[in-house]
């Protein structure tokens, strides 16, 4: 059939670009290949002309494959199953990128092209490692490539296309609608799903490139590591390999703090870390790269710790092949909230992770004792030794978190359910303080040793006014900074005490030394301020974590049923009423306002007011739910937050009416009169009489004696077995009747106190809608102290930045 209005030449393009790609690393390989093994100079200068050559046709065909995509989604040519899954009419242009990495095949796109970029780079700076390090750099770029080849080799898919059609795919195959050939007039064809509410923030446009250029960077490192070994030149690759071991370690680094931004702005995590999978994936090849750098530092300067080195920077890159399956396998697809759902590439990625892994083990182990090594041990008063020590601490830290997150792999090999418990984040938490302890006390201790011994005499002379400064200052901060997060125990509130104290150190001593052991020479100062970044990245996560104070303690007594999936605490979400101030600790909050900003974008912001008790001082919070745009049922909610200088109020809608629904036009239907236990039904369960009190009294309503009012005590029952109290009353004033109704929210019933009835009954009035008084429960924390913590980030990566400067600069001298 000739289909009306499809625009195929854009597929057709982009997916020639995709198989140039895959044709063009395979030779670039080759090639690469071939010079590195060459036995002359001529022959090796020879494929290498004809490697970069092919390694340029690769990066052209790489942006020219992005550039279709980005084509397809401008034009909303929804024909083509990217842009109807990932994009729509409505969404905002900036978010244009964003619908790009949404998709699997995106994200492996995203990660050839930074590939590109950096083999590029690495074409005109790596000189004589060149051929062998490219040769990896081709090779990943080769198995990156089948990642979106979308071919099947004998019944076996490869890759999945970008550019295939949506009457293309396995759902749409028996589909009615491409039974006619003018499928795109139909109302369905005409827009897109759209992109995941989750992503529809604007760290999202910023955070994937970031974190997918430090991934990518990972495997420079790696590289140099491998040609090393097959090469035999062990040691002569680590001088020209450090400054790219700092700069992966500082882009990946930033890339994960910018992911703690967004779950912190966009995400109910109620913070920036959860121990989520997804997060754990990309922090754990980070503390392995951490390690190897610093056992790289170690081995430039004293010739200790080559093995180490292999090894760390080695298994960095591997961890970043294992992340990847975990996260796009569907593996992690109920536990993490931005983990990809299966797409039927699980072997693929399996072998993507062992084609690396064998080999490069293979090679280390089989050339393991032919990597030089100084016989003597590290003098316990050497800075390598410290040095090496918290390196191995930092592996020991991501083989606990990455053995706990891979859990669900477990489960499906053995067979068998395996649980880390209800309290993740404590799994975690329970070890990872004594490994933050651990870390503090090192970094702020060992630059003050000097290589290959110093001197315990001198260590304690130099290291003492530190060591006094920080012990002040964190028994002042434990005393007075109001920390008792007694939650698990007088342990666990130690350990913290303990590990608040390592961090400070760590950020006074490392000051101190750039006084004392830099003599104020801060061009040289890179590792004391990233050291300094750490420290109050430490210090911010134990003060806003073992000071987060929740604020909406529901005190109001209306209980919302939230689904035990949401895991949601009903008394820790206060219930709002439209318009109805409401005691909230030390605030007052009002639920003024609810704003749909645009009927397209699904997103609809509600406006809370807090005033603080005692003060002038008032603030608004414009937390929003997102329209799920791809069939999964439930709106997304979106945190807001109000800053302070020294605290962040953070909150967020967990539950709400519908504002969308149609004015309330029902009736209250007169119940059968009641006497006192008994019962009347309404659609979800029964309501019984409880008791009738005169001239009532008390915190809902006040009456005099004289008075002539009747309030009556029900209880509403459901059908799952949830009770609410309800107080309808009836006065008479000016000989008129006046009802004071109550509503049960959670069950959209209303109750009035009709009248009384011969035989000392009572008639009830009952109404259910779905439209009453409207309402939202809130969630809200205060973080004190969070702002330590984004300021401690950006000072470590202005410290990896002046170190990568600072090594550059310290190579090309020593080229001179």
């Amino acid at each position: 059939m000739e289909y009306i209005g499809e625009h195929l030449l854009p597929g057709k393009i982009g997916h020639f670009f995709a198989l140039l790609s895959f044709a063009a690393s395979l030779v670039a390989m080759i090639a690469y290949f071939k010079a590195t093994n060459a036995k002359t100079p001529e022959e090796e200068n020879s494929w290498r002309r004809m490697a970069r050559m092919a390694f340029r046709i690769d990066v052209f065909s790489v942006f020219a494959v992005y550039s279709t995509i980005i084509y397809i989604i401008a034009n909303h040519l929804f024909e083509y199953n990217f842009a109807w899954e990932h994009s729509s009419r409505s969404m905002p242009l900036k978010y244009l990128l964003s619908c790009i990495w949404e998709a699997q095949e995106g994200s492996f796109l995203l990660w050839t092209l930074w590939i590109c970029v950096l083999g590029m780079i690495l074409m005109r700076k790596a000189g004589k490692w060149e051929a062998p390090v490219m040769t990896v750099i081709s090779f990943t770029q080769l198995c990156l490539a089948t990642m979106i080849m979308g071919l099947y080799f004998f019944g076996n898919k490869v890759g999945f296309n970008p550019f295939i059609l949506v009457r293309q795919m396995d759902f749409a195959s028996n589909a009615p609608i491409f039974s006619r050939a003018d499928y795109l007039s139909i109302p369905q064809m005409q827009d897109g799903q759209g992109l995941n509410a989750l992503l529809q923030n604007y760290w999202m446009v910023i955070h994937p490139p970031i974190l997918f250029l430090g991934f990518s960077s990972t495997i420079v490192p790696f590289a140099f590591a491998i040609a090393g070994l097959w090469k035999r030149q062990y040691g002569d690759w680590t001088r020209a390999a450090l400054p790219w071991t700092l700069f992966s370690a500082c882009i990946l680094g930033t890339g994960i703090m910018m992911g703690a931004a967004w779950a912190y702005e966009a995400l109910s995590f109620g913070g920036y870390w959860a121990w989520d999978p997804v997060e754990n994936a990309s922090l754990v090849p980070w503390l392995v790269m951490i390690a190897g750098l610093h056992t790289q530092v170690v081995y430039n300067a004293t010739g200790h710790s080559l093995r180490a080195t292999y090894f760390f920077l080695i298994t960095q890159f591997i961890l970043v092949l294992y992340s990847t399956f975990l996260t796009r396998s569907g593996i992690l697809g109920d536990l993490s909230v931005h983990a990809f759902v299966d797409s039927g590439m699980n072997v693929q990625l399996a072998l993507f992770v062992l084609i690396f892994l064998f080999p490069a083990y293979t090679l280390f182990i089989s050339r393991y004792k032919q990597i030089p090594h100084i016989v003597k041990e590290e003098a316990t008063d050497s800075r390598e030794f410290w040095m090496f020590i918290g390196s191995l601490i930092l592996f020991l830290s991501a083989l606990f978190i990455i053995i706990s997150t891979s859990l669900p792999v477990f489960n499906l090999v053995a067979g068998k359910k395996v649980v880390m418990g209800d309290d993740i984040p404590f799994t975690y938490n329970r070890i990872e303080i004594f490994i933050a302890v651990l870390l503090g006390l090192f970094t702020a201790t060992a630059q003050y040793l000097k290589y290959k011994g110093t001197g315990w005499a001198y260590w304690l002379k130099k290291i003492g006014p530190p060591t006094v400064i920080a012990i002040a200052i964190s028994f002042l901060v434990s005393i007075f900074g109001g920390i008792h997060y007694d939650k698990y125990g007088i342990g666990f509130l130690t350990a913290i005490h303990l590990a608040l104290f390592a961090a400070i150190y760590a950020v006074v001593a490392n000051a101190a030394y750039i006084r004392i052991g830099l003599k104020g020479k801060l061009r040289a100062a890179g590792p004391s301020i990233a050291h300094i970044g750490f420290g109050l990245m430490l210090v911010g996560i134990l003060l806003s974590s073992a000071k987060k104070t929740l604020i909406s303690v529901n005190t109001t007594g209306i209980m919302l049923p939230f689904s035990p999936e949401s895991k949601q605490d009903p008394m820790e979400n206060i219930t709002l009423l439209k318009g109805v101030p409401t005691d909230m600790g030390k605030y007052t909050a009002t639920y003024v306002n609810n704003d749909s900003v645009d009927t397209k974008s699904k997103t609809t912001y509600y406006q809370i007011h807090f005033e603080k008790k005692g003060s002038t001082e008032q603030f608004d919070l414009y937390p929003n739910f997102i329209l799920s745009t791809k069939g999964q049922g439930q709106p997304s909610p979106n945190p807001d937050k109000y800053h302070y200088w020294d605290r962040d109020v953070f909150g967020y809608v967990n539950a709400t009416d519908n504002p969308d629904k149609s004015s309330d036009t029902a009736q209250f239907r007169p119940s059968d009169p009641l006497a006192l236990g008994d019962t009347a039904f309404f659609s979800k369960g029964f309501i019984v009489l409880d008791s009738i009190v005169v001239n009532p009294d008390n915190a809902k309503y006040h009456f005099a004696p004289t008075d002539t009012a009747l309030m009556a005590r029900v209880t509403v029952i459901t059908r799952d077995s949830m009770r609410y109290t309800a107080y309808p009353a009836l006065y008479i004033k000016d000989n008129l009747p006046h009802y004071l109704n109550d509503t049960v929210f959670a069950q959209d019933l209303a109750l009035r106190f009709d009248k009384v009835v011969i035989g000392k009954k009572v008639e009830l009035g009952i109404k259910e809608s779905e439209q009453m008084v409207p309402f939202i429960a809130l969630k809200v924390l205060e973080f004190p102290q969070i702002n330590i913590l984004w300021i401690g980030a950006i000072i470590m990566i202005i410290g990896f930045v002046m170190s990568i400067l600072w090594r550059r600069r310290r190579t090309s001298l020593s080229k001179v």
